[in-house]
């Protein structure tokens, strides 16, 4: 059987791209090597992580935010298997919706290892070793990525002991002490997590602050309030060796200016150091599909390869590994491949990170600004001046607008708080139409309201905020 499209993954990139495709009237067909759709994403990674970031945060809260609202409790007792049972329910309920939408567009799905015999061939081996080949007009790859691992070191990743953020989120006991290894979005969430449950943690990262590319003003802010919370921070730190001890096992890092190394015991070790593209077993090299020198799928403006009718989206080419930007891409190229003009814009793809406060990015950061030379403006408002944030004991963090200096046209925008995963939209969506602090400072803001501090903060920009 002859498809227009076969996709190769189905993490949020693959099967919003397959979706897209069959509404536009192409023959699709998925093929997945996991038993359940989603990829990482809803399987072990976005999903299963809000679901115990969530569940964590209540835990806490209830431990020690509710007796200045009034409201007297016992201390929370907690049922950890019950908590992995509702992360499980979460992840089965996203996966199972997968399913449906790919039953209801008549998607045709394959469960095996996709391998690109050529252009126009797929072929699918499935549990029992059985090979099944498909033929296409198009084949568009959509694996995402794998655990990075630590440069230079060998590490053992048992997912008991040393772990990845698979093993993060399956846990049968919260350890008394955990090192996590990488400052970055999955490492923080991951140990906000354990933290919040009982877990010493300690953050070794190698750069000077976390969050890598963010806002270095936000990253600085934000490292005081989860030290706040319980968090220490080894930074500019190497590690050169991690190894199983005992029930335990060691980590030696070095500072990365020189000294002396240090070795630290902990219960369990999280290995957070970012993801790698995901390309082992696809025949890449023998259909001559090129990759870069990061090992992603190298591409052009449209999303092709230099093989015609061979195409790749998400975590495997270019770009923030993020499923929201390979949804998007899975949705342009859908477009594309039906004869329509699929675009994306990437000066406008928010970053969340669903710690407790939440931070959010959009756009441009101060540091990249003045790499630019770009002459711009900076409004910023705080949220112990905002009369819900007070209300709602969620006084921690601010919002910072930056803007054009010329033009007022928003570059980029930065919220640390109770809820920045949410407010982050309006930014973009003025971004998206090119808007300015002018025209958010002067839109009517529902009181009140958090999102009352991102109208101050555009205030702020291009006059003087009211409240401040």
């Amino acid at each position: 059987m002859a498809y227009d499209l076969i996709v190769i993954g189905s993490g949020p990139g693959g099967y919003v791209c397959a979706i897209k495709a069959a509404q536009l009237g192409l023959k699709v067909a998925v093929v997945e090597k996991r038993a359940t759709y989603g990829g990482t994403c809803l399987n072990v990674g976005c999903i299963p992580s809000k679901a115990l970031l969530h569940a964590s945060e209540m835990f806490d809260h209830v431990a020690h935010g509710m007796d200045a609202l009034g409201v007297e409790v016992s201390a929370p007792k907690l049922n950890l298997a019950k908590m992995m049972a509702h992360k499980d329910a979460t992840v089965k309920a996203n996966v199972d919706g997968v399913a449906f939408l790919f039953k209801k567009n008549k998607i045709d799905t394959f469960q095996g290892t996709g391998k690109i015999v050529s252009a126009g061939k797929v072929a699918v081996t499935n549990d029992a070793g059985e090979v099944q080949e498909l033929e296409t007009k198009n084949i568009v790859i959509a694996t995402g990525s794998d655990v990075a691992g630590i440069p230079g070191v060998k590490v053992d990743i048992d997912e008991k002991v040393i772990i990845s953020s698979t093993g993060g989120i399956a846990l049968d006991k919260v350890p008394v002490s955990m090192i996590v290894v990488g400052g970055g979005v999955i490492g923080l969430e991951l140990g906000s997590v354990w933290a919040r449950l009982g877990a010493k943690v300690t953050v070794v990262e190698y750069l000077d602050s976390i969050l890598g590319g963010m806002d270095g003003e936000v990253s600085k802010q934000f490292q005081r309030m989860l030290a706040k919370q319980g968090i220490e921070f080894k930074l500019g730190a190497k590690v050169t060796g991690v190894v199983k001890a005992g029930a335990g096992a060691k980590v030696t890092f070095e500072p990365v200016k020189g000294g002396e190394a240090t070795t630290v015991d902990a219960d369990v070790v999280l290995i957070a150091t970012g993801r790698k593209p995901y390309t082992e077993g696809l025949g890449l090299e023998a259909a001559g599909v090129a990759l870069d020198k990061a090992g992603r799928v190298e591409i052009d403006g449209h999303y092709r390869t230099n093989v015609a009718g061979i195409y790749a989206i998400g975590d495997v080419v270019k770009g923030p590994m993020l499923a929201h930007k390979a949804e998007d891409e899975g949705v342009a190229l859908a477009e594309i491949l039906a004869g329509q003009a699929g675009h994306v814009n990437y000066d406008v793809i928010p970053s969340v990170v669903y710690t407790q406060p939440e931070v959010a990015s959009v756009g441009k950061t101060e540091e990249e600004l003045k790499a630019a030379g770009v002459a711009y403006k900076v409004g910023k408002f705080p949220f112990t001046a905002n009369g819900r944030a007070r209300a709602m004991l969620a006084t921690d963090g601010f919002v910072k607008i930056l803007s054009d200096k010329e033009t007022d046209r928003v570059l980029g925008g930065h919220i640390v708080g109770f809820g920045a995963g949410e407010m982050i939209h309006e930014i973009a969506v003025l971004m998206e139409f090119g808007g300015s602090a002018e025209d958010l400072g002067r839109t009517c803001h529902a009181h009140p309201t958090m999102s009352e501090a991102v109208k101050e903060a555009a205030l702020a920009a291009f006059f003087k905020p009211i409240h401040m």
